[in-house]
C-alpha cells in the first residue's frame, strides 16, 4: 500500500476539516496515541495501522473528526524507544495502542494510569505485563498472538516438510520471557530425538554469526519464534536460511512472503482489528483492569514451494492439504 493511501484511508473525507471546526459542533476530540515497535516505512506496520484505523472507523472514531491519533515508531534500541514512549505519554492520550514487549515496558515505566491497549505480546505474565489474562489489572490489557501450547507445531512441521532434520536452532528474543513457548518447542524436539540450539537475536550481527556457525555441521534446520528483533530482522533471517539451505520454521506469514519456507501462526494483522474495539471501551469509560487478554482466533498455515524446491525439499501432501496458503 502506497503512503499516501494509508494516510488517505486513517483521515477519511473528514480530516480535511480542522479540529476547531469539528469543536465548534460541539463534539469532543478525544487523543488516541500509538506506539509501534516497526519502522514508519515496514509495510507490515502500515497494514497493522490500517486494520486498526479500520476498525475505529466502524465503531464512528475517525482521525480527525472526533480523534487526533499520534504515532511514533519505537524501533531501535532501549533508549530510543524509552524516549518515544515518554514523548507520547507526555501528550496526554486518553488510550494508547502499543506493540511489541519492549514498548509496553518502557509505556508502563513512564505512566501507570494512561490505558494501554497492547497487540503482538507473547509472554505476558511471564514479562510482568499484567497479572493475570483473565484480570489483568493494572493499566494495561490487549491481545496476544499465542496459546504457548501450539509452538511445538513448528517442530512437527519441520519434522514433516524435512524429515531428515536432526538439529534445531531456535532463534528467540532473550530479554522477553517467552518460557512457556521455549517449554513446548524442548517438549516437542525430545519426542522426535532432536537436537536444539537456542539462538538469541539481539542485532544483525549476532543472528549472522550463530547461524552462520550452527549450518556448518550440517543436518540443521531453524524454528523462528515471534519477538520484535525477529520482525525487524527477518529479511536477514530468510536470506540466511537460503545462504546455508535450513529448512526453517516460522511464527508469521510476512516471513514466508520474503522468501522463508513455511509458517504456522496467527493472523498478525487482526489483533489490531479487534484492539480498536478496546479502544473504543476505554474511550467509553470501562478500565483496562476489568478487559480479559484475548488469545487469536485463527492460526494459518503458509508455504512457499518456490523456496521448497531451491532447497530440495519435497513438501508432501498431507502438509498442503493442510496450507491455507500456498505461494508458488
Amino acid at each position: 500500500m502506497r503512503r499516501r493511501e494509508f494516510i488517505t484511508l486513517l483521515g477519511g473525507a473528514v480530516a480535511a476539516w480542522p479540529l476547531s471546526a469539528h469543536a465548534q459542533l460541539g463534539e469532543r476530540v478525544r487523543r488516541i496515541g500509538v506506539c509501534m515497535n516497526l519502522a514508519a516505512d515496514d509495510p507490515e506496520g502500515q497494514a497493522r495501522l490500517t486494520a486498526f484505523a479500520q476498525g475505529l472507523q466502524q465503531l464512528g472514531w475517525t482521525d480527525g473528526r472526533n480523534a487526533r491519533i499520534e504515532y511514533r515508531w519505537a524501533v531501535g534500541d532501549a533508549e530510543r524507544i524509552r524516549k518515544q514512549a515518554e514523548e507520547l505519554v507526555t501528550l496526554a492520550p486518553d488510550v494508547i495502542l502499543a506493540s511489541g514487549v519492549p514498548v509496553v515496558t518502557a509505556l508502563l515505566q513512564a505512566t501507570r494510569s494512561v490505558p494501554i491497549v497492547f497487540a503482538q505480546i507473547v509472554d505476558l505474565v511471564g514479562s510482568g505485563l499484567v497479572a493475570s489474562l483473565s484480570r489483568p489489572g493494572g493499566n494495561v490489557t490487549g491481545f496476544t498472538v499465542f496459546e504457548f501450547g501450539m509452538s511445538g507445531k513448528w517442530v512437527e512441521l519441520l519434522k514433516e516438510i524435512a524429515p531428515g532434520v536432526k538439529r534445531v536452532a531456535v532463534l528467540r528474543d532473550f530479554s522477553s520471557s517467552g518460557i512457556g513457548q521455549l517449554g513446548a518447542i524442548q517438549s516437542a524436539a525430545s519426542s522426535f530425538g532432536l537436537e536444539l540450539s537456542l539462538v538469541g537475536m539481539s542485532d544483525a550481527g549476532e543472528i549472522e554469526r550463530a547461524v552462520t556457525v550452527f549450518a556448518r555441521a550440517g543436518n540443521g534446520g531453524v524454528i523462528v519464534t515471534g519477538s520484535t528483533p525477529a520482525i525487524i530482522h527477518r529479511e536477514l533471517i530468510t536470506t540466511l536460511a537460503a545462504r546455508h539451505r535450513l529448512s526453517a520454521v516460522y511464527a508469521f506469514r510476512y516471513f514466508v512472503t520474503v522468501g522463508g519456507l513455511i509458517s504456522y501462526g496467527p493472523d498478525s494483522i487482526d489483533p489490531f482489528r479487534r484492539a480498536a474495539g478496546y479502544v473504543d471501551r476505554i474511550l467509553k469509560g470501562e478500565k483496562p483492569a476489568d478487559l480479559p487478554v484475548q488469545a487469536p482466533t485463527k492460526y494459518e498455515l503458509v508455504i512457499n514451494l518456490k523456496t521448497a524446491k531451491a532447497l530440495g525439499l519435497d513438501v508432501p501432501a498431507t502438509v498442503l492439504t493442510r496450507a491455507d496458503e500456498v505461494i508458488e
